[in-house]
């Protein structure tokens, strides 16, 4: 039996890294090592403020003591219980307490491990529903343009990013996808929502009437559209897609694994924009990051229809080992529990303009071709290199690193969303340094 004490950090070749250049990046190792409130530490004793709230997931900042102690108590009285025909208290606390901020009328949980797994039980709820309902012709699934939702075979079917596709084959029969909400020439550098592009929701309809209302089961889409490079939303244009899915009996998913826990400064983008779907579906910063662990809130109306037959069969043949897992189950509680005493779930609202303009800042930088914010978010997009895209993004974000603070990229689009807990002083700095490493860039 091997000892894995004699395998060194230096030996980086068994770990093959997710969405990473890995040649790239094992030539020239980037290694946190620890990490606290806004920054995290490097390999050779660095601090780098973290300007992305790790992967879109460290709402509150980095080792917040109520986590950190709920996890470790949680985990020396019981580490496990089954989820299947067995329950544990926390999970049910957590469920309540996720009711209790959500928009009106989300009613119920499912537990997941991920956003991925978050998206993939949505879209099975949905399929389910219908057939339940007696309307099993309802199997198409509606999806959009540059749409992310996780990297399972249902989320990359409803998901629109062609390199998160393109190797995969066929995927899911029977998915449709949207016009994303970006018009490129027509509306750089606004600020938060644009007055103009609601009729871009109409396209919906003409889906609906290209396929038949009676055979869409349900549209996904995120509120904001995250990974892809921060799209904003025109004014209305949420608002017309619920209109739509209504009056044809589809129903709406948001995917809030990015928007979710404060991120626009309300505690779901269903509040930002006053749009009640039928299924939110979340993750990341449900734990602030600290353990697997998503969810998908159901309306009761969905809830209620898988509630019949003999009480002792099983409703909804669906779910997962780890589902509502105990350790887990702390850390959501803790992490509530910290949103609520530090008023992190409404932060965002009270820093968004300095935000804003901080961002803003930065037009008529060299390369840069495009600016975009909503609540503590926002994106940079850079001209490509001619014949090399994502070079001059990817060289960005090394610099980044090399100057103290954490970015990411996505194309050449550099995506920012630092944790909530974020100061002035703080959103000076990691803008200020992005603005001199824009400058250095050829």
């Amino acid at each position: 039996m091997s000892d894995r004490r004699n395998v060194t950090p230096n030996d980086l070749s068994a770990f093959w890294m997710p969405f990473t250049a890995n040649r790239q990046f094992k030539k020239a190792p980037r290694m946190f090592v620890g990490a606290k409130d806004m920054h995290y530490t490097t390999s050779d004793g660095r601090k780098v403020l973290d300007g992305t709230a790790g992967l879109w997931c460290v709402n509150a900042g980095h080792c917040r003591p109520k986590i950190v102690a709920a996890i470790a108590e949680q985990a020396a009285e019981m580490d496990y219980a089954p989820a299947f025909q067995m329950g544990h208290p926390k999970a049910f606390e957590l469920a309540n307490a996720l009711v209790n901020i959500a928009p009106e009328g989300l009613n119920h949980v499912l537990y997941t491990n991920s956003g991925s797994e978050s998206v993939e039980t949505a879209l099975k709820v949905a399929l389910a529903y219908h057939k339940v309902k007696g309307e099993g012709g309802r199997f198409r699934l509606i999806g959009r343009e540059r749409g992310y939702h996780g990297v399972n075979f249902g989320g990359i079917s409803v998901g629109g990013i062609v390199t998160n596709r393109k190797m995969f084959g066929t995927l899911l029969t029977g998915v449709d996808h949207m016009p994303h909400t970006h018009t490129p020439g027509a509306n750089q550098f606004t600020r938060g929502e644009r007055e103009t592009g609601a009729d871009l929701a109409t396209e919906l309809e003409r889906i609906v009437t290209l396929h038949d209302p009676s055979t869409i089961a349900a549209v996904i889409v995120e509120p904001v559209a995250g990974s892809t490079g921060v799209l904003i939303p025109p004014k209305g244009y949420l608002k017309k897609l619920r209109e739509i899915t209504k009056k044809h009996g589809i129903l709406l998913i948001f995917d809030e694994v990015i928007t979710g826990f404060g991120r626009l400064g309300t505690p779901f983008a269903a509040d930002y924009f006053d749009v009640i779907p039928d299924m939110i579906v979340c993750a990341k910063g449900l734990t602030n990051g600290t353990i697997p662990m998503g969810a998908v809130m159901v309306t009761s109306e969905i809830h209620d229809a898988f509630m019949q037959g003999p009480e002792h069969m099983i409703e909804f043949f669906h779910g997962y080992t780890y589902s509502g897992n105990p350790v887990a189950s702390a850390a959501g509680l803790a992490t509530l529990d910290t949103y609520r005493d530090d008023g992190l779930l409404t932060r965002g609202a009270e820093i968004a303009q300095y935000w804003e303009d901080a961002l803003h800042s930065l037009k008529g930088l060299p390369h840069v071709i495009d600016i975009r914010n909503l609540g503590l978010i926002g994106a940079v997009e850079l001209e490509p290199i001619a014949g090399s895209p994502t070079k001059r993004a990817f060289a960005a974000f090394v610099k980044a690193y090399e100057e103290g603070i954490l970015i990411r990229t996505t194309g050449d689009i550099i995506a920012m969303s630092p944790p909530l807990i974020i100061s002035k002083a703080q959103i000076d700095e990691l803008i200020g340094k992005l603005g001199g490493i824009l400058k250095t860039l050829e």
